[in-house]
């Protein structure tokens, strides 16, 4: 006999909500909204812990105090457009008054780390949905090209750049704050 794959059923019809997201299952999936469609991502593979675990403590380690570092928050922008980056830094003063989610506006810097099921997403959706946001500064690491980490700063309404920076040099980027590193120590094992 075979077994019949597990199936969620969500709750609601496109055009999504928040509210609608509020109803979801906790089945292991990360929902985002992009004006009401939904965009489903399964759990990050160990290749992208990795490097969300490496670049968070580079960042902490550099984080002046009043900062803070965080990974796969929720951020609000309308009741249609719902984003989990996989790594933020906010003010710890707004922290402590965030119960469920954060405003774009809250974020200095939003990081996606790239992966099969989200590159057009981070490559594209996200570069211009965070733009539109506010958000001052974009990351986005591309594991597989060595690691490269790709920067993006607000000007106006869109990013200019992204500058790349690669797996074997130094980045020392000045905002959100000083920060040293080389990108490829964000795929190094520990051992």
């Amino acid at each position: 006999m075979a077994i019949e794959p597990r199936r969620t059923v969500l709750p609601g019809v496109p055009p999504f909500t928040v509210q609608d997201l509020l109803k979801f299952p906790e089945d292991g999936n990360r929902y985002e909204l992009f004006n009401g469609s939904l965009l489903v991502s399964p759990a990050p593979t160990p290749r992208h812990q990795r490097v969300i675990t490496r670049l968070l403590l580079i960042l902490q380690n550099a984080a002046p105090p009043g900062l803070e570092c965080l990974t796969t928050v929720n951020v609000r922008r309308s009741d249609e457009n719902l984003y989990i980056p996989d790594l933020v830094v906010v003010p710890e003063k707004v922290s402590e008054a965030v119960d469920l989610w954060y405003s774009p506006s809250d974020l200095l810097l939003a990081v996606e780390v790239v992966s099969p099921s989200s590159q057009t997403h981070d490559r594209a959706t996200k570069v211009g949905a965070y733009a539109e946001a506010g958000i001052p500064f974009y990351w986005r690491i591309e594991p597989l090209e060595g690691p490269t980490v790709y920067v993006y700063e607000l000007g106006g309404n869109s990013y200019a750049g992204p500058v790349a920076h690669k797996a074997g040099t130094t980045v020392s980027l000045a905002s959100p704050f000083p920060v040293t590193f080389d990108p490829g120590d964000l795929m190094r094992l520990r051992g």
